[in-house]
């Protein structure tokens, strides 16, 4: 990142937090923290029941489901799914366009890139992730909810007015306008959709997503959509559900609900004729749900507590100073780098910051679950050390707050 794409994504930070705190000091959101943080950790303790519960709930209504050991095996699943679809469907003859929302998780899987290179055009529907897709260069996401946030509406301006030759002024309306008719004619040429998900209901079968946009669903109502999840996403019900993307969202932005909560279970039926089910209504007329472990069954279960909200990057000293280089994917801050030993290995580890974390504890004390990402580094660092991976590893981002200044 540039030192004027972190200095900006500080002062949006900063906002944020001023959004943040006083929800977060409620004491309708502090007990809504505390049975969160009963939620995840009961869940990450009974992991192996909910996918068992998960596997067979989604397959009672009429939800395809998979199990994915690995990244490389969760692409070959999600392509031939969609080649089936293609296969299938006599509508699609030229271009595959594929209808895709935020996920960590398909990033995580590289699934964009995947699908590209087998001749697939991906459109990314939320208005930060296609920012970013039009960029090209440098596109890498600074916030889970706001990709984009380091980019000044002058900087959006000239993306979007030479990557879709315009000339728009650096307004942010008549920039999204602009976006928004791009994408859906874009969307009208597209069959399949995939997304990720906020949480999942084991044993009522079901998946959560939160949006403000309403780009989900328009993604979830295409022929086929293809959810791809982490097996840590998996809770008991979805009263657990609401209450994760609850706490989610005051902890993201700052608001006690998203304005688009969209609950799947099944794809498009209804019942409206004599009470006889008739499905391939509206919505999707397949739905398949891809559950990935990719390293997760072996991580520390205090790893996998995280809800996605980007809490501890906004508080992060270290995140605040060299940006989003701090972290690994999409999985940003001191929590990928925690997670990535276990999505990849030690080395990848070291490699997204492991020395660069000073250990202050402010990722933990701004986490509205409580994980200890920052002693899970230290104990990351005892392995590597062990492995003799720690040679020459030592020197930590201390010294770059010491030359640039420390934001707090």
């Amino acid at each position: 990142m540039k030192e004027e794409e972190i200095e900006f994504m500080r002062k949006v930070f900063e906002g944020l937090k001023e959004r943040i705190e006083p929800l977060s000091d409620s004491p309708k959101i502090q007990k809504l923290r505390d049975r969160v943080i009963k939620i995840r950790q009961d869940a990450i303790d009974n992991n192996d029941y909910l996918i068992e519960t998960a596997m067979g709930n989604f397959k009672k209504n009429d939800i395809d489901c998979f199990y994915a050991e690995n990244e490389e095996s969760a692409r070959e699943i999600l392509l031939k799914l969609i080649e089936e679809e293609i296969e299938s469907n006599d509508d699609i003859t030229d271009e595959v366009y594929i209808s895709k929302s935020k996920s960590n998780t398909l990033r995580e899987i590289d699934a964009s890139r995947f699908l590209e290179s087998h001749g697939m055009t991906i459109i990314e529907t939320d208005l930060g992730d296609r920012i970013l897709q039009l960029k090209k260069k440098d596109n890498e996401p600074v916030h889970p909810t706001g990709p984009a946030s380091h980019l000044t509406v002058e900087n959006i301006a000239d993306i979007v007015n030479e990557s879709m030759n315009l000339n728009l002024p650096p307004i942010p309306r008549p920039i999204m306008e602009s976006v928004r008719e791009d994408v859906l004619n874009l969307l009208d040429k597209s069959y399949i959709g995939i997304s990720g998900s906020n949480a999942i209901a084991a044993e009522d079968g079901a998946i959560l997503m939160i949006h403000n946009e309403g780009n989900i669903s328009l993604v979830a109502s295409k022929k086929l959509h293809i959810v791809v999840a982490g097996i840590d996403k998996l809770v008991p019900l979805i009263e657990d559900c609401v209450s994760i993307v609850k706490l989610e969202a005051a902890y993201a932005t700052g608001q006690t609900l998203t304005s688009y909560m969209n609950v799947i279970s099944g794809p498009s039926k209804t019942a409206d004729i004599e009470k006889q089910l008739l499905k391939n209504m509206y919505g999707a007329e397949k739905v398949a749900v891809i559950l990935l472990d990719n390293g997760r069954k072996e991580a520390l279960k205090e790893c996998l507590w995280c809800i996605g909200c980007g809490n501890c990057i906004v508080s992060c000293p270290v995140y605040n100073i060299i940006g989003n280089s701090f972290g690994y994917n999409s999985y940003l801050g001191g929590r990928g780098v925690a997670l990535s030993k276990y999505l990849k290995n030690n080395k990848v580890s070291i490699d997204s910051g492991l020395y660069m974390c000073t250990l202050c504890g402010m990722c933990t004390e701004n986490c509205p679950v409580s994980t200890p990402t920052y002693r899970i580094i230290e104990n990351i660092r005892n392995s590597t050390q062990k492995e003799g991976l720690s040679k020459n590893q030592h020197k930590t981002i201390r010294d770059n707050i010491k030359n640039k200044g420390s934001p707090y």
